[in-house]
């Protein structure tokens, strides 16, 4: 049969239906299903993001503890941000392409590259009138899109009027455009909207290059005699204010900063649905399982405004006090408490000019050390025209439309070991890397597995028995186990655990209603269609075999699915990596959980166990199968040979692929990979040569086409 999957039962007493009856109950229970699975989540998001919030800074008791974790807390969010290890400084190039002229102020149109390759497109705004170096602003922007006729001129100039009033008031204010948003377009939407999930993989973000850029930024301007560089600060709103708080909590050469509506915590993105308002620039891989107001607090004793308006829907005002309230604790134990400051104004999210004298009166405060009457306003006084950098002609060697491929180092292939020794050396890195930067969100203390029988049947050859069992706390999951009627369980010669998609769930379920069983309370989405063909393949295999055949749906499968829109697909998978987790990652946990679930039912704790999955399952699998004891053989079909392809994990390409995976899997358990078309495997063959394998520890077979039932 193509698919290990037989079908699971849930006996069901029916009296005749009509069509119309029938097909009003199936919409019924589809709803009610759907609805169970998606209070499921959202109760685990809720309580995920409670223990992170609950943990954020609590270690911090006295400016002692501070000092000693500061540091730590800034190299972390360097490498969430994939700037760890730094990327080299290198020259910047910077190139002054054109001057526009204002009676009070004149502004150069420049670019520079942050990276060989990333340009970095902005206007300098410089007063006429100044004596000696300037107190100077960097303004980083938000997603203010300015293009027309097919030409990006860059959201610098949807901002241009900030960069105007600071040089009317004797500031230098340098304005870079954003990586999607500039003259050059890249992308910031890569899990939002292209399916990018590899960049989680990766352990990239576009945040990372707008820190980047920012820090770089910085570089320039000290560069320039106009600037002093002991007077710099950072400001811009939304999009620009995450960035300012990003550089400012990096970078210490920022001085004052004033972030306006570009941040809020854990419990408004991901429990009350902010996180589906922006993209992926507004977020650190969290790895690390960060609240925000840990990056809020690098910032202290610096001066820092908090600004936001009391009706903003993607950064509510609930969360921004939450903030507030965390960061000033860490402003009083440095006795700076004259140095946070919180500002709210009425309106939505916009930028607003109460918004912007606000941060006129911080600035002037703590650049100038002045706080003289505001009587400008901020205008706009050029077309994007006059504020355009390249001209027809972008530069060949641009980076930023591909920059995702290259920002964040992945792991090179590593050397085949020379020895035992150095093979457990590896594994031991690669393991411990997967604890620390992939499987970091999985649970410290496990709950009991409390596993509970539901309901039996037989058909024919076939007995099924299904399970319930506690994977994490608030995630219950189904077990289901076939094997020939008659047999007990420990008369089985082996058993089979299958991790399962949503195919393969809907596979097994309509086997099962193929001989008859009805197993209402596991279907998913949908009601399965009998398939009786399937069902005599199972039965014929159990004549043949004394095997058992057991299947978990992992969270977000079968009786727990949430809601199938691809929208809702996509952003709660994005909840998981703000969570620190990916749902790849917590479904690999469920399937650990799953096989000690399965040596738990009576008689299976001593039968040999094997492992088998499809597809991102297979990679699954494979990884499980390295936490789970005494695992003899893995069947993986169509076996991805990338995590690029899935499964996703946090930051696992930058450190190992699916083939060194593999080559850890192997030297536990005999290894089948069955696939269609050869090549991927070269590393782990290798490892089975240098290190004398037995020649059944790892088998690749190409099939015609890909078959799902172990192979004797």
């Amino acid at each position: 049969m193509r698919r290990l999957a037989i079908v699971l039962l849930v006996l069901t007493t029916s009296s005749p239906l009509t069509a119309a009856d029938t097909a009003a109950d199936t919409a019924a229970d589809t709803a009610a299903d759907t609805q169970a699975g998606d209070r499921t989540i959202n109760a685990y998001f809720r309580a995920e993001t409670t223990r992170l919030a609950d943990r954020c800074l609590a270690d911090i008791r006295t400016l002692d503890d501070w000092k000693a974790r500061r540091g730590e807390y800034r190299e972390q969010l360097f490498e969430m941000l994939g700037l760890s290890p730094r990327p080299p400084r290198t020259p910047l190039k910077p190139v002054v392409t054109g001057r526009v002229e204002h009676p009070d102020f004149v502004v150069e149109n420049l670019q520079f590259q942050s990276r060989p390759g990333l340009y970095v497109t902005g206007n300098l705004y410089l007063p006429k009138k100044r004596s000696g170096p300037l107190p100077t602003i960097l303004y980083v922007c938000g997603h203010g899109r300015v293009k027309q006729n097919g030409v990006s001129y860059g959201n610098k100039v949807h901002y241009q009027h900030h960069g105007a009033w600071f040089a009317r008031n004797g500031y230098a204010c340098l304005t870079i455009d954003t990586l999607q948003l500039g003259e050059i377009e890249g992308i910031h939407h890569g899990t939002y909207r292209y399916g990018k999930w590899w960049w989680n993989a990766r352990g990239y973000s576009p945040a990372g290059v707008e820190a980047w850029n920012c820090i770089r930024a910085l570089d320039y301007l000290q560069s320039r005699p106009e600037v002093d560089g002991d007077r710099i600060g950072v400001t811009g709103r939304s999009g620009g204010g995450a960035y300012s708080w990003w550089v400012a909590a990096l970078d210490d050469r920022i001085q004052v900063a004033v972030p306006v509506a570009g941040i809020t915590d854990l419990e408004n993105h991901v429990v009350d649905g902010c996180v589906e308002g922006h993209c992926d620039c507004m977020f650190q891989v969290n790895t690390f399982g960060w609240d925000f107001a840990q990056v809020a607090a690098l910032l202290a004793p610096r001066p820092l405004l908090i600004s936001n308006s009391d009706k903003d829907g993607i950064f509510p005002l609930d969360g921004v006090i939450r903030i507030h309230t965390q960061v000033r604790r860490i402003y009083e134990l440095h006795g700076q408490g004259k140095q946070l400051g919180l500002q709210i104004t009425e309106g939505p999210h916009r930028d607003t000019q109460e918004l912007r004298v606000h941060a006129f009166h911080w600035f002037n405060r703590f650049l100038k050390k002045q706080d003289p009457l505001i009587e400008t306003t901020a205008v706009k006084f050029f077309t994007p025209q006059q504020l355009r950098v390249f001209g027809e002609t972008l530069p060949e060697d641009q980076l930023n439309t591909t920059i995702s491929e290259t920002f964040t180092a992945r792991a090179e292939a590593p050397a085949v070991p020379g020895s035992s020794d150095d093979w457990s050396r590896q594994q031991a890195g690669w393991r411990d890397a997967l604890m620390r930067k992939s499987f970091r969100g999985w649970p410290a203390r496990p709950s009991g597995l409390d596993l509970e029988q539901g309901p039996t049947a037989t058909s024919g050859e076939v007995a099924v028995s299904t399970y319930w069992f506690t994977s994490q706390k608030g995630i219950r999951l189904p077990l289901v186990l076939l094997h020939r009627k008659g047999l007990d369980s420990r008369s089985l010669d082996l058993v089979v655990l299958n991790a399962v998609d949503d195919g393969g769930w809907n596979s097994l379920l309509s086997s099962l209603a193929g001989g008859g069983i009805a197993l209402k309370d596991l279907e998913g989405i949908g009601t399965p269609e009998p398939d009786k063909a399937a069902f005599a393949e199972t039965e014929k295999m159990f004549k043949t075999f004394k095997w058992g055949m057991a299947y978990v749906a992992p969270r977000g499968i079968g009786p727990t699915a949430w809601g199938q829109a691809q929208r809702r697909q996509t952003q709660v998978r994005r909840r998981f990596m703000l969570l620190g987790q990916t749902l790849d990652g917590m479904r690999t946990f469920d399937m650990v959980r799953g096989a000690a679930a399965l040596r738990l039912v009576d008689g299976l704790g001593e039968v040999p166990l094997w492992m088998q999955g499809e597809k991102t399952m297979a990679g699954i699998t494979v990884y499980a199968s390295l936490f789970v004891p005494n695992v003899s053989r893995i069947d993986l079909h169509q076996l991805p040979a990338s995590h690029r392809d899935g499964p996703i994990y946090l930051n696992v390409l930058r450190f190992l692929d699916m083939p060194q995976a593999v080559a850890m899997a192997a030297e536990r358990a005999q290894v089948r990979i069955y696939e269609t078309r050869s090549g991927g495997w070269r590393f782990p063959q290798q490892v089975a040569a240098a290190l004398k394998w037995d020649k059944k520890r790892l088998v690749v077979r190409v099939l015609p086409g890909a078959s799902q039932e172990p192979q004797r």
